[in-house]
């Protein structure tokens, strides 16, 4: 029995072969479709010399090409990598590189940069380009149009039989630092990130057929939205957890909020998957600038993941939507999932921090590795073990750091997030050490003092990061992006912070600015917000 991802997902096209597997700019594809276009492009990258272990480059937004890359490579157990479409041509060179890629999907606006890079990168000899309407000229590349790469291929499955411990990469940029490779074996991804435990009972499926059962017997398939992009793991992992139970994914190309009601609408989207704030406010206010405009009555759940997904934002979705059931998943690409938190209207806001029910294998550890008790309320080191990933990618040393063996003799992945225990036996989630405050020796977590802010009306957007300060070696800066028509002063929103956290961590100093920087997955750039922060340009006093 193998629990490999291209076995599920065929598993699943046998078992609803008609159904709509893929909706993407208006176009349609069934389960047997994709499968088979799938099945076309793996033999293209087998003509190529692409095969078990090689790594394949896709660098596009989100469309049937991703998916179908993608799922082609895992075919011929090579290595789907995700990369990041708003790289410059030096990160895109560094992850050429670090990722050893042998070929590279790519979309055709992107061929400058891709034309820059390549002579640096001898091994990457296949590259493919997707005709993305942008007219972009590939000619000084010797490159492959996508379609014409699957065309006269055969759409058989005949590939060798594949592993439990084929691996799968997801890189990461995270908050800090060059993105890095996160190596899974792919049993593992699917019991830690792939639905293979059931998020409510914390058991493990029984079959890798089990999920495919569950699809054959459901007359009716959700319709998932994936909105975030794909080059981030949390939405190729949603993708291809409901595509394992047979549910229609529809895939928002570029984010646009009043597209994505207009697909709501179009094709009676069930449920979405956004990242935190980033999505979630430009939705929510498009609805409520102009609520008639479309039908959402479809809608029944929004689930979050990889950013703060805010209780005032959850809280106006609520307003519009009763009977919405909201959802922050919260896990990371080195761990896994953690928890789940569902959203109540007027939920209290634990420490500033999601408060979840703990996911399977999930501990929190002392700084000698310690595991505390649950319900022992101590702050910690939040760590996962099990099925946990391999380690980084040409990255011994950061392998070594982040995955652990603790003193109970289990491996732990602690990617540097901290939590405690609740003393119902929940998990409190406190945010990123590599980012926290130190003030007076008081450790300061800027995710708990951001969800704060974000409750003031003003606000729309904002970072907090720690700043120098003589006295205290550091004191917590606010970098804010207000709403349209509304003002702030420092003390408005220290007012109102202190309602929800300890007086030593509210902002001492305000920045406002036009915009806040995230990646495309909604990520905070807090490098961005320190400097601006340390410089002084925005500062308002």
């Amino acid at each position: 029995m193998a629990y490999n991802i291209a076995d599920l997902f065929e598993h699943t096209a046998d078992a609803v072969p008609d159904r709509v597997a893929i909706i993407c700019d208006g176009k349609e594809l069934t389960f047997a479709e994709l499968d088979a276009r799938a099945n076309r492009f793996a033999h293209y990258l087998q003509s190529q010399g692409v095969g078990p272990g090689d790594h394949v480059g896709i660098y596009a937004v989100n469309s049937e090409p991703w998916v179908t890359a993608m799922l082609a490579s895992l075919k011929i157990r090579a290595v789907p990598i995700n990369v990041n479409y708003r790289y410059v041509e030096a990160e895109l060179a560094y992850l050429i590189g670090n990722a050893d890629l042998v070929a590279c999907v790519f979309d055709q606006d992107y061929a400058p940069r891709m034309a820059a890079v390549v002579d640096g990168a001898p091994e990457l000899r296949t590259l493919v380009h997707v005709e993305d309407g942008s007219g972009t000229d590939v000619s000084t590349l010797d490159s492959t149009a996508f379609d014409d790469a699957c065309a006269d291929r055969s759409a058989e499955r005949d590939f060798d039989e594949r592993s439990d411990d084929d691996v799968y990469i997801i890189y990461t940029g995270g908050t800090t630092g060059m993105p890095k490779g996160v190596m899974w074996r792919h049993e593992d991804i699917f019991f830690a990130l792939g639905q293979g435990i059931d998020a409510l009972t914390n058991e493990r499926v029984s079959s890798e057929f089990t999920k495919a059962e569950i699809a054959a017997a459901s007359e009716t398939p959700l319709i998932f939205g994936v909105i975030p992009p794909l080059m981030h793991g949390a939405a190729q992992i949603a993708m291809l957890s409901q595509w394992f139970i047979g549910s229609t994914i529809v895939l928002v190309s570029k984010f646009d909020a009043e597209g994505v009601w207009d697909l709501v609408d179009a094709h009676g989207i069930n449920s979405v998957i956004i990242t935190g704030d980033a999505v979630a406010r430009p939705m929510i206010e498009a609805l409520e600038a102009d609520a008639g405009r479309w039908d959402a009555s479809s809608l029944i759940s929004v689930s979050s993941s990889a950013a703060l997904f805010s209780q005032s934002v959850k809280e106006r979705f609520l307003e519009r939507f009763p009977d919405l059931i909201i959802t922050d998943s919260i896990g990371s690409t080195e761990g896994g999932f953690n928890g789940v938190t569902y959203a109540a209207k007027g939920a209290k806001v634990d420490g500033g921090g999601p408060t979840v029910n703990p996911g399977r294998d999930v501990a929190v550890l002392d700084d000698d590795l310690n595991v505390i008790p649950a319900r022992d309320t101590t702050v910690g080191r939040l760590g996962r073990t099990g099925n946990i990933p391999l380690g980084y990618y040409n990255d011994p040393a950061k392998t070594a750091e982040v995955f652990v063996t603790a003193n109970d003799g289990n491996r732990y992945s602690m990617g540097g997030d901290f939590a405690r225990w609740t003393d119902d036996g929940r998990l409190v989630m406190l945010g990123r050490g590599s980012v926290s405050i130190n003030s007076g020796g008081e450790k300061i977590f800027p995710e708990e003092v951001e969800a704060a802010l974000k409750g003031h009306p003003a606000v729309y957007d904002c970072l907090v990061v720690g700043v120098t300060d003589e006295r205290w070696g550091q004191r917590v800066a606010a970098i804010v992006q207000l709403r349209d028509g509304h003002e702030a002063t420092l003390e408005d929103l220290t007012e109102h912070a202190r309602t929800l956290v300890a007086g030593y961590k509210v902002p001492r100093e305000l920045h406002v600015v036009d915009e806040i920087v995230r990646s495309p997955s909604g990520k905070p750039d807090y490098p961005w917000a320190k400097k601006l922060a340390e410089a002084g340009d925005a500062r308002v006093s």
